[in-house]
């Protein structure tokens, strides 16, 4: 992934009813919803889902198949976890075995650091 795709991905996710959209689908799975299940599920008038759902589909982020006459919206599971290793590929200097819960500095570049609760890592 490039800085301007994971741009891209979190401007579109920068709006509250994006986000709760997505999240929705991720937690729905690969069956995916139709619009009119995902704005019933929302609470969100249908006109005013579809402008953001044509936002997240423009992003990547939604996949969109259509089933007679209804638009039914996937997440985009793949390009999520693109962009959580394109946030983590250099956690800890390039080593993020380094990155466990109890590291106590930033870059975790000390592996012989010892955790504030005085447990090694």
């Amino acid at each position: 992934m490039d800085k301007n795709t994971a741009t891209t991905v979190f401007e579109s996710l920068a709006s509250g009813i994006r986000l709760d959209a997505y999240r929705l689908l991720v937690r729905i799975g690969p069956a995916g919803l139709v619009a009119g299940e995902i704005a019933s599920a929302l609470d969100i008038a249908p006109t005013n889902l579809s402008f953001h759902l044509k936002a997240l589909t423009q992003a990547n982020l939604l996949s969109s198949i259509q089933e007679g006459r209804f638009q039914r919206y996937r997440a985009n599971m793949p390009l999520m976890q693109e962009l959580i290793t394109y946030l983590t590929e250099e956690c800890c200097t390039g080593h993020p075995e380094r990155c466990g819960v109890g590291c106590d500095t930033p870059l975790c570049a000390d592996t012989n650091a010892v955790p504030a609760s005085g447990q090694s890592i």
